[in-house]
């Protein structure tokens, strides 16, 4: 190979660099942007992620109230919040970015494969973060609530009993709080992925429907595994997510069926179909 020949090869080695180089500051520029603008905003976001707590207080005659047990929490409460928010509010530019830098190098039929699945993953997420949020989250609190203990002061001849039972109330921290809601709406978005990576997977031939109905009584268990470890050791919020998520199973089936059946008529009207190889 000659000298002129590596050149040749090292250029669009570069131009690519260049080109991700500029994808990424345009994605982290978009990011920033977002996050300085919902910092402005971070108490009423947090207020909104609080509500489920607030109304299973209330349902109980009990204040809202969370504390700052250590000096900077809140500030760092406002700075994870911002960096969230951030990154949702400036997805669809990041998203953007990554296919103008990906689509170039794919062909018009996987495009046209790939692009429904990378529109179809926020939307899964996003709906898996309002199940979370306005189904799950009130029982899942409405459960550990249910560990408070009250009683109204036993007093003998005017004074309290020292060997009175004690009170326990809910005095949450602020950070604490947030993170838990955080990892159920993340859970929850990451579950309701699960249609969009079969499906995909089954587009790329790496699972078939039949295989996948075959699976079915494997799926009921895995899928009862993770909701045992995402929701609250209750069994009504470990069914309701077992409830949510199976049916997507199903659809998953549905949808490859469908490919497998697109598929099957392009090959046959190709004349490339093999009865024998795929009845095998």
């Amino acid at each position: 190979m000659t000298a002129d020949t590596l050149d040749d090869s090292a250029a669009p080695l570069i131009e690519h660099l260049k080109e991700l180089r500029n994808r990424i500051m345009y994605a982290l520029g978009a990011f920033l942007v977002a996050m300085a603008i919902c910092f402005t905003v971070w108490n009423p976001i947090f207020n909104f992620l609080t509500q489920p707590i607030c109304d299973a207080l209330a349902s109980r005659n009990q204040e809202c109230g969370l504390i700052l047990v250590k000096l900077q929490e809140g500030f760092f409460v406002a700075i994870r919040i911002s960096v969230m928010a951030g990154f949702a509010l400036s997805f669809p530019v990041i998203g953007y970015q990554l296919w103008r830098f990906v689509a170039p190098g794919l062909y018009k039929t996987e495009k046209n494969a790939f692009l429904p699945f990378l529109l179809a993953s926020p939307v899964m997420f996003v709906l898996g973060a309002a199940f979370s949020y306005y189904i799950v989250l009130p029982i899942a609190f409405d459960f550990f609530l249910g560990f408070q203990q009250s009683f109204d002061p036993i007093l003998v001849e005017g004074q309290p009993v020292s060997d009175a039972p004690a009170g326990v109330l809910f005095q949450g921290s602020m950070e604490q709080y947030l993170s838990l809601t955080i990892s159920f709406v993340m859970a929850f978005g990451i579950c309701f992925q699960l249609p969009v990576l079969l499906t995909l997977m089954g587009k790329a031939g790496m699972v078939s429907a039949a295989g996948l109905r075959g699976m079915r009584k494997y799926a009921v268990v895995i899928i009862l595994m993770v909701a045992a470890v995402v929701t609250p050791p209750d069994f009504m919020s470990q069914l309701i997510l077992f409830v949510a998520i199976y049916p997507l199973y199903e659809i998953s089936i549905v949808l490859i069926t469908g490919i497998e059946k697109r598929r099957e008529a392009q090959l046959r009207a190709e004349g490339l179909w093999d009865e024998d190889d795929n009845a095998a």
